[in-house]
Order: C-alpha cells, then sequence, then structure tokens
C-alpha cells in the first residue's frame, strides 16, 4: 500500500507487549483534522458518499468548460479528464496514533480509565447515526497495522487467564479496520491523535477463545480502499457490511504468562508455550537436562576410551623393554651400580665366574708372569651369590698357596697382595714406610 508520509523511527517501535495508552502504527487518508467531506461553518463536515462528490466536480467542470471556445467533444473529454483527476488525487500516509480514541471535542487529557473505555468500539454500535462514534465513522476511518494480538482464555470460573497469541497463518500482517480523531486542550497547543479499534463477533476458529474479535481487512483489497475512501463521506450499508469474522485461516496458541504484566517485553512472548524454542517449557527444562546428561555420558565414555588406549601402549612399551630375559647382577664397589649379565658357570674345569672379577698379576723377575704364559694369576673373586662365597674362599686360598710356591723357588719371601681398588695396608703404617724408602728400579732387578 502506498504511502506518502511516515513518522520518524522514535515516534513508533516494536513491541512484543503493546499496552492500550501506547503509540501504534496507523494507515489513513491524507485529511484535515476534521476529517473528510467538506468543513461546515460550525467546525463540523457535511458528510457526502462518492456520487455526491463526482456529480459536484462534474458540474464545476463542465462550468469551467462552457467559458472556454472549445467544441462539444473538446469540452466533454476535458471535463472527463478533470473528475479522473480529482478521483486519483488521495493520498496516504502512516501516522503514529495514541491507542484509546479521546473525542476531539475534550477540553482535558482524560485519566486512564476514561481512556480504556474507548480501545476497542463494537460493530453494532454504529448502524445507527447516533452516538459518540457518529462523526468518526463518516469522515476519520483507518486501518491499524500489527503482527497480531493477544486475547485470554478464562479457566476456573475467570479466576485462572491463560494467554494466546493469534496471527494470520500466511504471516503477513493485520490489518484490523479502526477510528481516528484529533484533539487539542484548553490548556496545550500540542495535538493530540488516538484511534480505536472496531470489534465484531467472533469466527468457528476463535470462539473457544473469547466471543468478540478484531475487524481483520485482507491487505491492499478492494475492502481496505473501500473502507478507507475518504470520499465516502456518508455512513451506508456498504461500508457497515465491511465490518464482519475474518474468512482466512489463523493460528492461536498459548504463551507465556510475563505478557500479562504490563511493561515485560519480549520476543518470547509470541512463541507457542509448547514449542521448542520456548526456553520455560518445563519439558524443554527436562529434555535440555537429559540432552546434556547423554553429551556428559558421551564426553565420559570417549574419555574412558582415551584412557584405556594410553594405558595400553603404555603397557606394550614396557612389555618390549623388559622382552631381554637374560639374569643381571647388581654391582657394588664400581663407578656405576648398573647392573651387569650374570656370569655363566663352567662345569668342566671347575672353575665359577662371577660378575665383578678383580684381579692383579704377579710379577716375577724377569718382568713376566708368574704362570710364564702372559696370563694374570687370579688372586680373588668376588661373588655375590651366598651359596658360591665357600667354594669361592677355597679357589683364592689354593691360588695364593701357588704363588707363595712359585715366589720361593725365585728365591724371594712370599708377598701378600692386596686388591688393586684397596686402600688398606696388610701389615700398618710401619710397613707402609719402608715401602716408601723402596727404589721403584729394585722392583724391576733381577
Amino acid at each position: 500500500m502506498p504511502s506518502q508520509q511516515v513518522p520518524d523511527d522514535d515516534e513508533v517501535r516494536q513491541t512484543y507487549n503493546f499496552a492500550p495508552g501506547s503509540f501504534g502504527l496507523v494507515y489513513r487518508a491524507v485529511v484535515p483534522d476534521y476529517g473528510a467531506g467538506q468543513e461546515r461553518r460550525d467546525g463540523e463536515t457535511k458528510g457526502k458518499d462518492k456520487t455526491e462528490v463526482e456529480d459536484e466536480a462534474m458540474d464545476k467542470s463542465a462550468a469551467i468548460v462552457e467559458d472556454s471556445h472549445m467544441t462539444a467533444v473538446e469540452q466533454l473529454n476535458e471535463v472527463t479528464a478533470d473528475v479522473e483527476r480529482n478521483s486519483h488525487s488521495t493520498n496516504y500516509k502512516l501516522q503514529a496514533m495514541k491507542w484509546g480514541l479521546i473525542p476531539f471535542w475534550t477540553k482535558r487529557n482524560p485519566d486512564y480509565g476514561s481512556m480504556m473505555k474507548t480501545i476497542n468500539c463494537r460493530d453494532d454500535s454504529l448502524i445507527e447515526n447516533k452516538g459518540m462514534w457518529n462523526t468518526m465513522k463518516h469522515r476519520k476511518r483507518c486501518i491499524v497495522i500489527c503482527e497480531g494480538f493477544y486475547e485470554w482464555l478464562k479457566k476456573h470460573g475467570g479466576k485462572e487467564k491463560l494467554p494466546h497469541f493469534v496471527k494470520r497463518k500466511d504471516g503477513q500482517l493485520m490489518c484490523f479496520a479502526g477510528l481516528w480523531d484529533c484533539a487539542k486542550f484548553e490548556d496545550s497547543e500540542e495535538k493530540l491523535y488516538t484511534y480505536s479499534i472496531i470489534t465484531t463477533d467472533s469466527n468457528k476458529q476463535l470462539q473457544f477463545l473469547h466471543d468478540r474479535m478484531p475487524v481483520i481487512l485482507n491487505n491492499g483489497s478492494d475492502e481496505v480502499w473501500t473502507w478507507l475512501d475518504p470520499r465516502r463521506a456518508e455512513w451506508n450499508k456498504e461500508l457497515q457490511s465491511l465490518l464482519k469474522p475474518y474468512q482466512g485461516e489463523l493460528e492461536c496458541y498459548p504463551v507465556s504468562k510475563d505478557v500479562n504484566k504490563v511493561g515485560n517485553n519480549s520476543p518470547s512472548f509470541i512463541i507457542p508455550l509448547n514449542s521448542s524454542e520456548n526456553k520455560n517449557n518445563i519439558a524443554n527444562y527436562f529434555g535440555n537436562q537429559k540432552k546434556a546428561g547423554q553429551t556428559e555420558k558421551m564426553k565420559s565414555e570417549a574419555t574412558r576410551q582415551a584412557t584405556d588406549a594410553v594405558r595400553s601402549k603404555e603397557s606394550q612399551v614396557k612389555h618390549e623393554a623388559n622382552s631381554d630375559d637374560r639374569a643381571t647382577l647388581n654391582q657394588d664397589g664400581g663407578d656405576s651400580n648398573a647392573p651387569v649379565p650374570a656370569p655363566v658357570k663352567s662345569i668342566g674345569n671347575n672353575t665359577k665366574h662371577s660378575s665383578a672379577i678383580k684381579r692383579e698379576h704377579s710379577w716375577s723377575r724377569d718382568g713376566n708372569t708368574a704362570d710364564g704364559a702372559g696370563a694374570p694369576l687370579m688372586k680373588s673373586q668376588k661373588v655375590e651369590d651366598h651359596n658360591l662365597i665357600e667354594e669361592g674362599d677355597a679357589d683364592v686360598s689354593q691360588e695364593n698357596k701357588s704363588e707363595g710356591s712359585l715366589e720361593q723357588t725365585a728365591g724371594r719371601s712370599p708377598r701378600k697382595t692386596r686388591s688393586a681398588t684397596s686402600n688398606s695396608s696388610p701389615k700398618g703404617r710401619a710397613a707402609k714406610g719402608r715401602e716408601r724408602n723402596k727404589k721403584i728400579t729394585s722392583f724391576f732387578t733381577k
């Protein structure tokens, strides 16, 4: 629908809880504040219908044409064109108005209770040409634009009221038939534009909810232009016939009770109460809790599987590290305490080898080893196994006897040997002092 004028952004704002006394969006013809038609001397307007307006335009145009020097055909064409221009010269506009009609004759701003009485106008009160609505129905008709409306279902004898939201099923905006007026109070120079919504009997779809509903006109239909036509300045049966229950499909569903409180405003107010999008729905609450529990369970299962995988990998690594089955023995007294492989026992030579064997060479006077084969003699063996200690001691004593006999044959007194890593002295400080006095060359003398 065309509009030559629109309100400022701060005049009308979107709201989901529109209460009486708020400023809504109204669509009407551009006419003076007194309405359509001609203004009377007493300040009122004489109502004229479309036929009377066209007749007056025809007579005025004919009078102008008669004074000109035109042929009969030219005069007829000029009169027809002038009437056509006048019939399509109406402009329309969107305007912000206050909900709750205040008649133009009001001198003081009414209280809220009085304004509440005029938020709606019954269609049957417009049949007769009397009452407070008489002037408005002739010259000040409008369309109230909105997305939908709320209605309350009374339960338990009216003790409980459950709000419902009603909108068009096709999603288009609703166009309510309405009346408007302009008032200026004695103590103010500002004009106040107000409106009222016309109601009629409910259709079959909304009868369970309420016995009344707004008059809904289809967007851009002939009904809308007929209702808004300012040339129809007289109430008639055609205009009255437009006020009927809506025949199209509507969508109606319960919504949150938060809309009951004036001042609350939220997009959730027009979401169905039982919808999955409604966060306040108790069924959705438990559903969300169940969903959250399932998600947490899935996370725990994934964590458990990851932990089991890590443990399995660690166990595999440990198994590979322990795959060497060779026996080991701890080594004491060395630079490193790392375990070494256990010795293999030899049965043929009755010689038992162990780990951490310490040897010393017994030198003869010619510089060779005492055994003459260049191999050092084994002086002692350190055996960790307790069961082999006695046998080891027997071997050591036998070797000592051998060494003693060899040294005696060489013309030297037997000398007691000691470990290469031992710091102890066999004969005490005196023996140690005598050893220091010997020359190192005497050790190699023949």
